[in-house]
């Protein structure tokens, strides 16, 4: 549940309630189990040269590269080992759950279709087995509002204008594979989609949650203004016979 940033705008993948939920769960013994928390990053003016230089460093010493995509189908070629790697990075993780072969492939069917290739940095290793990966995508909140929940007759122009004129980014997935961890590869990856995001007029990314205690996924944005906005949690009671 939202527990703070109620008046904040939420992304495509997360949920909305009333403040006097959590409150609700509260009077009846319910305790927080564990928090997320998320980021408004905002879009640098420019990419600083060392920065460029940093990516430049790590890609050479790690012997990695940035895979260039020129359009969705290039993208959808590596659908199936951008799951295959999320699955790895993402299992160790709180309240995490395994996709079957059928959810990943309803998944590539229902949103690699639309997920624009720009918005996406794909990392590499020497024999071209992908390292390390991050998904943003143009951010259809406003756009959602606008047409109320309703594709038709307008709603679908809405969502085509957000895709294609957008100012706002959501940061859907990063992982990068268990070796290459702590190496400085996300540095490839926000370099990439950084210079993509000046290119377009971004002004600012939504990370979407992430673990209060994931300080690995959370170091990234040190080098970007930032602010925290929003806290979600999950509740847990124990129970008992008497119960």
């Amino acid at each position: 549940m939202l527990v703070d940033g109620f008046e904040e705008l939420s992304t495509m993948a997360t949920i909305y309630n009333f403040p006097y939920y959590p409150r609700h769960l509260e009077k009846f013994g319910y305790v927080k189990d564990v928090d997320w928390v998320e980021y408004q990053i905002q879009t640098p003016k420019e990419i600083p040269s060392q920065i460029d230089d940093y990516a430049t460093r790590i890609a050479r010493q790690q012997g990695v590269h940035i895979i260039e995509t020129n359009d969705k189908a290039d993208l959808l070629k590596y659908a199936r080992e951008i799951f295959d790697l999320f699955q790895e990075t993402y299992k160790a993780l709180y309240g995490f759950v395994p996709l079957s072969e059928k959810q990943v492939a309803d998944v590539v069917h229902k949103y690699f279709s639309f997920i624009h290739h720009e918005y996406v940095a794909l990392v590499a290793d020497k024999n071209g087995s992908l390292v390390a990966f991050g998904i943003t995508m143009p951010s259809l909140s406003k756009a959602l509002q606008k047409a109320r929940g309703r594709l038709f007759l307008l709603g679908w122009w809405h969502l085509k204008r957000a895709m294609k004129h957008c100012e706002v980014v959501d940061f859907y997935l990063i992982g990068v594979k268990p070796e290459f961890q702590g190496k400085g590869i996300p540095a490839l990856i926000l370099n990439k989609l950084g210079h993509v995001f000046l290119e377009k007029g971004i002004r600012y990314a939504e990370s979407n949650p992430e673990l209060e205690m994931n300080t690995k996924v959370q170091a990234q944005w040190k080098f970007f203004e930032r602010r925290q906005h929003k806290r979600r949690r999950c509740y847990v009671k124990t129970l008992n016979s008497n119960n």
